[in-house]
């Protein structure tokens, strides 16, 4: 996402806010431009979440690239989430008590949530009993994701379940009923996580189970 900072009825700043508060945007890299060079403002942009903030004027090449490495760093992003399904039971079982309460705990709320269009972290945080920062913390300690990355990760595999196990749903109707913003944008992350499609993979494990 691209935009200036100065905008009617939102500005940038608002609208990135808004876009890194949503559990199934968060992911987007958000640019400002703006004509505003002071630091204070430059500061302030990525309080609000930008990935990155471009003064007026910009050579557009320069730009372009910029884009072009956040785009690079978001896949990278996801191939990390995807390599935490690979945890083996031994490396799960090194959890301690307490960290166990806690991921089964975040696991629960999520899956509660997973269709509630106004969940987000600070509700996760509070059904935790955390503030948000402690969360991040805590989270990041015991499964190595950020709260975002761990959801994400959990919505994809009950993903996977539902093509697996509920051919009554359309790919669309899956996506929708795991709180993803569109359907589109569900199977970006299904392959950017899974390496296929989830309308092959459906395809693959229907013909799997004829073939039995």
């Amino acid at each position: 996402m691209v935009s200036d900072v100065m905008m009617p009825v939102m500005s940038g700043k608002e609208m990135c806010y808004k876009i890194k508060n949503c559990l199934e945007l968060a992911y987007m890299p958000v640019v400002l431009l703006t004509a505003q060079t002071s630091e204070d403002c430059t500061i302030e942009g990525y309080m609000f979440g930008a990935d990155d903030y471009i003064t007026k004027p910009f050579n557009v090449k320069l730009l372009l690239t910029r884009c072009g490495n956040l785009l690079k760093n978001r896949k990278k992003l996801l191939g990390k989430i995807a390599q935490t399904e690979k945890m083996t039971t031994s490396e799960i079982g090194i959890l301690n008590v307490m960290d166990q309460e806690l991921l089964d705990k975040a696991t629960i709320v999520i899956r509660r949530n997973f269709d509630n269009p106004d969940f987000d972290m600070n509700m996760l945080a509070a059904e935790l009993n955390m503030g948000r920062s402690k969360m991040f913390t805590r989270l990041k300690e015991v499964v190595g994701l950020t709260p975002n990355e761990f959801t994400l990760k959990l919505k994809l595999e009950e993903a996977l379940r539902m093509l697996q196990e509920a051919p009554q749903y359309n790919i669309s109707e899956i996506s929708y009923q795991l709180g993803f913003a569109s359907p589109r944008y569900f199977s970006r992350c299904f392959k950017d996580f899974y390496g296929v499609s989830p309308l092959s993979y459906r395809k693959e494990t229907s013909n799997e189970a004829e073939s039995k």
